[in-house]
């Protein structure tokens, strides 16, 4: 008797979280817009910290009853705003978010901004590459011609000075330490304008302080890893600095449509 009552309850409690997981289809939103906010709020809340791995595609479909193409979708969609990174033979990885940023210029064409997205993106598959040989295969040399650019970018910065061109040259001095010159190739073809605020801004020295500063700490922490020869550490700074770009113009891109 008691154990009937025992297990009926466990019945009722487990019916009521799958109720509770599962997603409506009266709530006005589709499915995968329904588990990729779940998602989002278990992140925002800490249930996911940074670099933690969020369970498997067999789990999420379970919690949330929907099908695996669900789920892959609502994990892509999170992906596209830099939240989560799936790492081969892995998972799903929670990404470090930093405090989102003002934007050094806003009255610019987001067709332009559009355009900047891709490039980072580009970018991203290349450099973080870059920082990672670089790491393993800098010179003493190389070494200090990486510091010299980073000092030289600070300098401009304390100064009041576009620093746009000092970015590059600081980006330049990493792909020169992977002792493969394509690196530089690709990215003297593209020109300078691959820093975006050279790119999209027409003043070329609208950064803000805080700006600034919030890049100076990517850029040292991109520059500290290399310098330690920290292959790992060097391709996740240089992702976060590049995935932290994307994402801010992704905002920029979304307040403009509300």
């Amino acid at each position: 008797m008691y154990g009937q009552a025992r297990n009926e309850k466990i019945k009722h409690v487990t019916e009521q979280k799958v109720r509770t997981a599962r997603p409506s289809r009266s709530s006005g939103k589709t499915l995968v817009e329904q588990v990729r906010d779940r998602l989002r709020a278990q992140i925002e809340s800490g249930q996911y910290a940074p670099g933690s791995r969020l369970p498997s595609e067999a789990k999420m479909t379970e919690e949330f009853a929907v099908s695996r193409t669900v789920v892959r979708e609502a994990v892509a969609s999170l992906r596209y705003d830099g939240l989560v990174e799936p790492r081969q033979g892995a998972g799903v990885f929670v990404l470090d978010q930093r405090p989102e940023l003002d934007l050094p210029f806003q009255n610019i064409d987001f067709v332009r901004i559009s355009s900047m997205i891709e490039m980072l993106e580009l970018r991203t598959a290349v450099e973080v590459e870059a920082a990672g040989l670089a790491a393993l295969r800098r010179s003493p040399a190389q070494e200090e011609l990486i510091l010299q650019a980073l000092a030289e970018l600070r300098a401009k910065a304390a100064s009041g000075e576009p620093t746009a061109l000092a970015d590059f040259e600081l980006h330049l001095a990493i792909a020169d330490a992977t002792n493969n010159p394509r690196f530089r190739d690709f990215l003297s073809m593209i020109g300078a304008s691959v820093i975006p605020r050279h790119a999209l801004s027409d003043t070329k020295d609208a950064a803000t302080a805080p700006y600034l500063q919030a890049i100076d700490a990517e850029h040292e922490a991109i520059v500290t890893a290399i310098l330690d020869g920290n292959e790992d550490a060097a391709r996740l700074a240089m992702r976060l600095h590049l995935k932290g770009a994307q994402s801010r113009y992704r905002n920029l891109l979304r307040k403009s449509a509300q």
